[in-house]
């Protein structure tokens, strides 16, 4: 029986040093490794652009196009997002190590280089991509609408779905692509909590009123996972509005009141603080005439089994 070759990992190496160039060379190639070469940063973005590399050794000092612009320019590409970039540089100083890390690199290497730190620092950083990748790829397939962002509504990325819908409401604006400002706004006030709360209520001003905004993870200082998702009940909301004189958030309250919901628990969901609930149900009751969440409850499934 044939046993198929195992794939060689591609790892492009950036510098515009002929000897920094050749030491990696003949340590990635023995290490059963395929080398890729640029030794600029132009010429690097017009390889990502061809081939996609495992890896990227980048250099943080080159002429032209220094290498912090060089990674953000290829962070980019979007075959490239999750590939790890390692920075080589002679500059050491902690500001430069931030830069690197802000640029979108995963680690840094000061040179000289030992070439055994190099090669256990890219092993390392190839199964953790290999892990990312297939994590994504799986949320890919499912076809669900995930995306993460960071505080200022950039999305970092997203799966088809979510980039699909996310694409639509920027209007068709490339440079507006991210997360609407309102919900922009919501993730900033509450990220300082020690819980952000799982759902946002749908939000006014979207082309997509029943799409809700889910928190479902902090990744990192400024990287949240989150997920789109249908609000359940959307459409009774809408005839609650209509036929009861609500507000679209009183008609969400009413419709999971009359689900059997206590208040804490439609708080949760809809990403509110009980004492809110409570002011909403005050005014429900005033609309409808009713003095309890019995009353209301039977008014809701009422307008619901006669629509």
């Amino acid at each position: 029986m044939t046993v198929s070759a195992k794939r060689r990992d591609i790892v492009l190496v950036v510098d515009d040093s002929p000897e920094t160039l050749r030491l990696l060379t003949d340590a990635l190639d023995a290490a059963g490794m395929t080398v890729m070469v640029a030794l600029d940063g132009a010429a690097a973005i017009r390889i990502v652009e061809q081939v996609t590399p495992d890896i990227v050794l980048l250099d943080a000092v080159m002429p032209g196009i220094d290498g912090f612009e060089t990674c953000r320019r290829l962070k980019r590409e979007p075959n490239f997002a999750d590939a790890p970039v390692i920075f080589m540089t002679g500059l050491a100083e902690t500001e430069d190590i931030v830069r690197g890390l802000a640029a979108g690199g995963v680690d840094y290497v000061t040179k000289p280089i030992v070439i055994q730190e190099m090669l256990a620092r890219i092993r390392v950083h190839l199964v953790n991509s290999r892990l990312t990748r297939s994590a994504r790829a799986a949320l890919d397939v499912s076809g669900r609408f995930f995306f993460v962002a960071n505080l200022q509504g950039e999305i970092i990325w997203a799966t088809p779905q979510a980039r699909k819908w996310l694409g639509h409401h920027s209007q068709g604006r490339p440079e507006a692509f991210g997360m609407p400002e309102a919900w922009t706004r919501w993730l900033n006030e509450t990220q300082g909590e020690d819980h952000l709360p799982k759902s946002q209520a749908p939000l006014a001003g979207l082309q997509d009123d029943q799409i809700r905004l889910q928190f479902i993870a902090k990744l990192g200082p400024d990287e949240f996972l989150l997920r789109l998702a249908k609000s359940p009940g959307g459409e009774g909301h809408v005839e609650f509005s209509r036929e009861l004189g609500l507000t679209s958030r009183e008609s969400e309250v009413l419709s999971w009141l009359s689900k059997g919901k206590a208040n804490r628990d439609i708080a949760q969901i809809l990403g509110l603080s009980p004492r809110t609930v409570d002011k909403h149900l005050e005014q429900i009751y005033a609309k409808l005439g009713v003095e309890n969440r019995t009353a209301a409850a039977a008014i809701a499934v009422k307008a619901t089994r006669e629509k």
